[in-house]
């Protein structure tokens, strides 16, 4: 551990979640201190993490710095980065899950949960960023037929809400192109409704959080 760095386990353990394990990792001890209170976490006490918080801090290359922080982790990493600047070092350092630093506590809970279970996750701001790099961690989609480009963008748009007809106009075409491009996406994903397959996108890395 480098010298001023910080490492400590706390323990996760919201009423409609199981309990999670998560060592906060900060070049600055007074940044992890900060995110350990803003999670509302507990001492973790012994064993190993199901998951690690980064802080990258404020240098958008701090990604390089993670292996002499902690050079035997096991567990997924969920990064906190300054801006876009920094997501290229969090995806060189391993991370599988990037956010802003000043995300609300209860998007950065949701994502240690869904980092732990292997999901990936990106802040939409920082997404094209992620998305721009060819190392980016392979998605899990083992078992489902792929979705073509046009099948993701809208998944992406239904993900937001919209209905047919808006998700028709968002893309230049007809409103009954993209009712069929829907009902691709609920074959493929074998979900019964819009819902349904939004959540199952949403697991298999397909939809940015």
């Amino acid at each position: 551990m480098g010298r001023g760095a910080s490492a400590v386990l706390l323990l996760l353990d919201p009423p409609d979640a199981g309990p999670l394990r998560v060592l906060v990792v900060a070049r600055d001890p007074l940044a992890g201190d900060a995110l350990g209170a803003r999670l509302g976490a507990g001492a973790g006490g012994d064993g190993p993490p199901d998951v690690v918080l980064w802080d990258a801090g404020l240098d958008a290359a701090a990604g390089r710095t993670l292996d002499a922080l902690l050079p035997d982790r096991t567990a997924p990493v969920l990064a906190l980065v300054p801006d876009e600047e920094g997501v290229a070092g969090a995806w060189a350092a391993g991370a599988r899950g990037i956010l802003r630093r000043d995300a609300p506590a209860a998007d950065l809970v949701a994502a240690l949960f869904a980092v732990a279970r292997g999901l990936v996750v990106l802040e939409a701001p920082l997404a094209e960023s992620a998305l721009a790099l060819g190392d980016a961690p392979p998605l899990d989609l083992t078992g489902v037929e792929p979705l073509t480009p046009r099948e993701r963008e809208v998944l992406a748009l239904v993900a937001e809400g919209l209905p047919n007809k808006l998700v028709a106009d968002r893309l230049g075409v007809s409103e009954r192109t993209a009712k069929f491009h829907v009902g691709q996406i609920l074959q493929k994903l074998g979900a019964q409704s819009r819902t349904e397959a939004v959540m199952r996108g949403a697991r298999l890395g397909l939809v940015v959080l």
